[in-house]
């Protein structure tokens, strides 16, 4: 079955995760692209901020404060959208914490902490979503748009409970997507698999190492993934990776997974790691962030556009301008041959 969605300035768009990082830059790149937004974070203050960011700029935002780990809070997520707009169009679950360090380290509290949100906020916010989008009877498909990673296919080391949380989530993705299409259910189900991402990620994620944590290279700014998730919420799409470098750890990870071992146990745990002493007591993991930021800096270079994903969105574009280059090549090489 065909899926039709809405252009995103007819659209009513929820998004966890709101106020930082991936979640930030793709709220405010969809109010510019003039969609409606339900926005949803754990603290109120800064969900107010940005949605006052965006009404004063000429949108509509509402939010919500929830904690997407507790089933009972996102159902409030739902009623909000109801109750503003008339119901949703797209609900992204982007809402995700990490936690950096070996995995006989943490304690075990942090480890349920952890899939509390990264895990258990994906599936409540999926299934209140098809709920609800399952109904739709205009014509029109909806969207469940889902943050894994490029560790939901290569796992991490000294991010382990994160990846195990991001391998859950693929699976969790992939059968609902499958189920809903045995239903015949109007609803586009999309994984997006960030590679290392630009924001402020490592700075809030929780962390037993001795030294800040960081991200391995190589690194992309958030607004690559805003528009990757954006495309998806028009485009029915089953999974997009984000960066080229993700989509090349995955497939060496597929094509030869003990190398992969070896390159990863020797090179990541040390990549992950600062060279400044952890000083930290509070993260991210335990309570609500309220520096309202897309980006963190980084020392190692990021990449402002990866040529993947433009790839990705415009595959008939790309092979066009990819067979004009090959004939161009081939017509040259045989004008020089007669010469």
């Amino acid at each position: 079955m065909a899926l039709h969605l809405k252009n995103l300035e007819n659209q009513t768009v929820i998004i966890t995760g709101a106020t930082m990082g991936i979640g930030l830059a793709t709220a405010r790149m969809a109010a510019e692209q003039g969609a409606r937004l339900v926005l949803a974070a754990r603290d109120e203050n800064t969900l107010r901020e940005l949605c006052d960011e965006i009404n004063l700029a000429g949108g509509e935002a509402v939010y919500v404060a929830v904690d997407v780990g507790d089933k009972a809070q996102v159902q409030r997520i739902t009623q909000t959208a109801i109750d503003t707009f008339g119901g949703f169009d797209t609900w992204i679950n982007n809402a995700g914490v990490s936690l950096f360090g070996n995995l006989l380290d943490i304690d075990e509290k942090d480890y349920h902490r952890l899939f509390d949100t990264t895990y258990w906020g994906v599936v409540y916010g999926s299934l209140e979503a098809a709920r609800h989008l399952s109904k739709r009877r205009d014509g029109y498909a909806g969207a469940i748009i889902n943050l894994g990673s490029v560790a939901s296919d290569q796992a991490i080391p000294y991010q382990g409970m994160y990846s195990a949380a991001k391998h859950a989530v693929k699976g969790f993705t992939d059968a609902l997507r499958m189920e809903l299409e045995h239903a015949g259910a109007p609803v586009s189900v999309t994984l997006i698999k960030p590679a290392s991402i630009a924001t402020p990620f490592a700075e809030h994620a929780g962390n037993v190492m001795d030294m800040e944590p960081t991200l391995p290279p190589p690194l992309y700014e958030p607004h690559i993934v805003a528009r990757s998730i954006l495309y998806c919420a028009e485009h029915s799409h089953r999974d997009m990776y984000v960066g080229g470098g993700g989509k090349l750890m995955a497939a060496l990870g597929h094509c030869a997974p003990r190398l992969m071992d070896k390159i990863m146990s020797a090179k990541i745990v040390g990549q992950q790691q600062t060279n400044k002493p952890e000083h930290r007591s509070h993260f991210a993991l335990q309570e609500a962030a309220t520096d309202m930021r897309e980006r963190a800096p980084y020392p190692r270079h990021v990449f402002k556009t990866s040529l993947y994903n433009n790839a990705s969105m415009h595959p008939v574009l790309t092979t066009a301008v990819l067979a004009g280059a090959l004939i161009g090549v081939v017509a040259l090489a045989g004008r020089h041959s007669k010469h």
